[in-house]
Protein backbone atom coordinates (compact mmCIF):
# COMPACT_ATOMS: atom_id res chain seq x y z
CA UNK A 1 0.00 0.00 0.00
CA UNK A 2 2.89 2.35 0.80
CA UNK A 3 4.38 1.72 -2.63
CA UNK A 4 1.18 2.89 -4.31
CA UNK A 5 0.97 5.99 -2.14
CA UNK A 6 4.57 6.86 -2.92
CA UNK A 7 4.00 6.33 -6.63
CA UNK A 8 0.83 8.43 -6.52
CA UNK A 9 2.72 11.21 -4.74
CA UNK A 10 5.41 11.17 -7.43
CA UNK A 11 2.81 11.28 -10.20
CA UNK A 12 1.10 14.26 -8.55
CA UNK A 13 4.43 16.07 -8.35
CA UNK A 14 5.14 15.32 -12.01
CA UNK A 15 1.66 16.50 -12.98
CA UNK A 16 2.17 19.80 -11.16
CA UNK A 17 5.52 20.25 -12.87
CA UNK A 18 4.01 19.66 -16.32
CA UNK A 19 1.21 22.14 -15.61
CA UNK A 20 3.73 24.78 -14.51
CA UNK A 21 5.81 24.23 -17.64
CA UNK A 22 2.83 24.51 -19.97
CA UNK A 23 1.72 27.75 -18.30
CA UNK A 24 5.26 29.14 -18.61
CA UNK A 25 5.38 28.27 -22.32
CA UNK A 26 2.01 29.89 -22.95
CA UNK A 27 3.11 33.04 -21.08
CA UNK A 28 6.36 33.18 -23.02
CA UNK A 29 4.48 33.04 -26.31
CA UNK A 30 2.49 36.14 -25.28
CA UNK A 31 5.57 38.36 -24.85
CA UNK A 32 5.21 41.54 -26.90
CA UNK A 33 8.81 42.79 -27.09
CA UNK A 34 10.06 43.14 -30.70
CA UNK A 35 13.24 41.13 -30.25
CA UNK A 36 11.43 38.47 -28.25
CA UNK A 37 8.64 38.41 -30.80
CA UNK A 38 11.16 37.71 -33.58
CA UNK A 39 12.67 34.89 -31.55
CA UNK A 40 9.25 33.47 -30.81
CA UNK A 41 8.21 33.66 -34.45
CA UNK A 42 11.32 31.67 -35.29
CA UNK A 43 10.17 29.06 -32.78
CA UNK A 44 6.67 29.07 -34.21
CA UNK A 45 7.82 28.80 -37.83
CA UNK A 46 10.88 26.58 -37.84
CA UNK A 47 12.23 26.06 -41.36
CA UNK A 48 12.52 22.57 -42.76
CA UNK A 49 15.08 22.88 -45.54
CA UNK A 50 16.04 19.22 -45.36
CA UNK A 51 12.53 17.96 -45.97
CA UNK A 52 12.00 20.31 -48.89
CA UNK A 53 15.27 19.36 -50.55
CA UNK A 54 14.48 15.68 -50.09
CA UNK A 55 11.06 16.05 -51.70
CA UNK A 56 12.54 17.86 -54.69
CA UNK A 57 15.30 15.26 -54.90
CA UNK A 58 12.82 12.38 -54.98
CA UNK A 59 10.74 14.11 -57.64
CA UNK A 60 13.83 14.74 -59.80
CA UNK A 61 15.15 11.22 -59.15
CA UNK A 62 11.99 9.51 -60.37
CA UNK A 63 11.62 11.53 -63.58
CA UNK A 64 12.11 9.06 -66.42
CA UNK A 65 14.95 10.17 -68.60
CA UNK A 66 17.32 8.11 -70.79
CA UNK A 67 20.60 9.92 -70.00
CA UNK A 68 20.51 9.57 -66.20
CA UNK A 69 21.20 13.22 -65.47
CA UNK A 70 18.17 13.42 -63.19
CA UNK A 71 19.53 10.52 -61.15
CA UNK A 72 22.87 12.26 -60.84
CA UNK A 73 21.12 15.40 -59.58
CA UNK A 74 18.35 13.80 -57.49
CA UNK A 75 20.42 11.41 -55.40
CA UNK A 76 22.76 14.10 -53.98
CA UNK A 77 19.71 16.26 -53.21
CA UNK A 78 18.18 13.41 -51.22
CA UNK A 79 21.43 12.89 -49.30
CA UNK A 80 21.78 16.63 -48.65
CA UNK A 81 18.22 16.71 -47.31
CA UNK A 82 18.98 13.85 -44.91
CA UNK A 83 22.09 15.70 -43.73
CA UNK A 84 20.17 18.94 -43.18
CA UNK A 85 17.48 17.08 -41.20
CA UNK A 86 20.17 15.96 -38.77
CA UNK A 87 21.70 19.43 -38.45
CA UNK A 88 18.53 21.55 -38.21
CA UNK A 89 16.09 21.05 -35.38
CA UNK A 90 12.61 21.42 -36.79
CA UNK A 91 10.79 21.52 -33.46
CA UNK A 92 8.62 24.54 -32.77
CA UNK A 93 7.05 26.03 -29.68
CA UNK A 94 3.75 24.38 -30.60
CA UNK A 95 5.51 20.99 -30.67
CA UNK A 96 6.76 21.60 -27.14
CA UNK A 97 3.25 22.56 -26.04
CA UNK A 98 1.69 19.49 -27.67
CA UNK A 99 4.20 17.20 -26.02
CA UNK A 100 3.58 18.84 -22.66
CA UNK A 101 -0.20 18.47 -23.08
CA UNK A 102 0.22 14.80 -24.04
CA UNK A 103 2.32 14.20 -20.94
CA UNK A 104 -0.24 16.01 -18.79
CA UNK A 105 -3.12 13.95 -20.17
CA UNK A 106 -1.15 10.72 -19.75
CA UNK A 107 -0.35 11.51 -16.15
CA UNK A 108 -3.89 12.63 -15.32
CA UNK A 109 -5.44 9.60 -17.03
CA UNK A 110 -3.24 7.33 -14.93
Amino acid sequence: MDKYRERLRKLKLASESVKRRSSIYSKISEIDDKHSAKSMSALRKAPDPGGKIQKIGFIVFWIPEPTGITNAVGAPMILAGKYLEKKYNGSTLSDIGKTTKNNTSTISSF
